[in-house]
């Protein structure tokens, strides 16, 4: 498994498959073939179809600049990533040089088939119970083992993450209007916060935990600075949760950051063993992998077992099992932002019933993965990220 940074990225939003991920190419581009002057980009798949909502063309055009940038968008080409695009390199008429880029997902690139990071793994681990083992053997909690074979600098960088997510919640809270795009979709952190003195008990909980996660995702559809957890689509869950417990319960700094190691590694297994990109196994892979961390999280800052904290991730995933993903105009607002809500209650809920006496398991969280990427494969294409299906299809409000 690769570190935790490759997992947890700050960026800009809205989406880490179709801005993160596409500004780093032409980064690269731009950066390794210094002597071009224009460039020809060709986004096919999900990148195609999604594209202009997801604010992919955007994204690369303002890295060498509008006036020297062409996009062309081709969805009918078939192709056997639903993330994959070209960049043509020219000085004047002259091809310098072609590469055909995948956005694998959270941001992360492969270049002509060879991941961009080139970086080996960091940890010696296949799959959940491997790590369990390995716990078990060396009497370790998880946050320890994360600690173990990462770099010395590690909590340092989750410090940044965190601080990221809480600095992404506060200025959502904050804001009022429009978001752009053209479904016309108000904000609506602010007023959901500015109704808690209007609850009481639970439903003051759920609201200010809905309030966070708006927050977050409104900043994202607005193109925001946001850290994935495990995508830019599904950054909210994780921050709404964690911030809610830090402020409820006065825990440390230092402790949350260690539940965000905890959850890495959940992440990570999901990451390797299946995919967090939706446009290649539907929203489970990004909404499902951060309800499943999120509930680690909390159930590892309540001092569960480690198999409790399994069985946590595992419910949580177990239950987004199918879930499509299907923006409506390709814009990263509805379901989107809704969606980010409603997991970050259920990561809560999860984390509650994993506590319920029913031991032993029957599922292990590595079967409820091997389950979410079969799931996906078989999910018809038109529900993965291209605004073909499902919800993208039915007439909507404009104001």
């Amino acid at each position: 498994m690769k570190s935790l940074r490759e997992l947890y990225r700050i960026g800009r939003g809205p989406s880490s498959s179709h801005t993160m991920g596409p500004e780093s190419a032409a980064k690269y581009i731009k950066e390794t073939y210094e002597e071009a002057n224009n460039y020809k980009v060709f986004l096919f798949g999900s990148l195609a179809l999604t594209g202009k909502g997801h604010l992919t063309d955007w994204v690369i055009k303002k890295v060498p600049g509008e006036d020297v940038t062409e996009i062309k968008f081709m969805p009918k080409e078939e192709v056997k990533h639903p993330n994959t695009f070209i960049i043509e390199a020219y000085k004047d008429d002259e091809l310098i040089k072609s590469s055909s880029f995948v956005s694998i997902g959270g941001g992360e690139i492969s270049i002509d088939d060879i991941p961009q990071t080139l970086k080996k793994d960091v940890y010696p681990f296949q799959n959940f119970d491997e790590i369990k083992e390995y716990a078990k053997e060396k009497n370790l909690t998880l946050d320890e083992i994360v600690y173990t074979f990462e770099d010395k600098d590690i909590k340092e960088y989750l410090s940044l993450v965190y601080d990221t997510m809480v600095n992404s919640i506060k200025r959502g809270l904050e804001k009022e209007g429009i978001l752009p795009g053209g479904l016309e979709v108000k904000r609506k952190a602010k007023r959901i916060y500015d109704t808690l003195s209007d609850s009481i008990d639970e439903e003051k909980n759920k609201r200010m935990v809905s309030a966070y996660a708006y927050a977050v995702s409104e900043e994202n559809a607005s193109g925001g600075i946001v850290a994935t957890a495990p995508t830019c689509g599904a950054s909210g869950v994780l921050p709404a949760c964690l911030y809610f417990i830090q402020e409820k319960y006065h825990i440390s700094k230092e402790i949350i950051i260690d539940s965000l190691a905890v959850a890495s590694l959940f992440g990570n297994v999901i990451k390797m063993n299946a995919s967090i990109s939706g446009a290649y196994l539907g929203c489970q892979a990004e909404i499902g992998t951060a309800c499943s961390m999120a509930s680690s999280a909390i159930a590892f800052l309540k001092g569960e077992s480690i198999e409790q904290i399994e069985s946590a991730a595992e419910i949580a995933m177990e239950h987004h099992l199918g879930l499509t993903c299907d923006p409506i105009d390709g814009l990263v607002q509805i379901p989107c932002i809704e969606r980010n809500a409603i997991a970050a209650l259920s990561a809560i809920d999860a984390a509650i019933v994993s506590t319920f006496p029913i031991y032993p398991e029957k599922m292990s969280f590595d079967s409820v993965v091997i389950a979410m990427y079969e799931t996906g494969k078989d999910l018809n294409q038109n529900y993965k990220e291209t605004s073909q299906g499902g919800l993208a299809r039915r007439d909507v409000k404009r104001s």
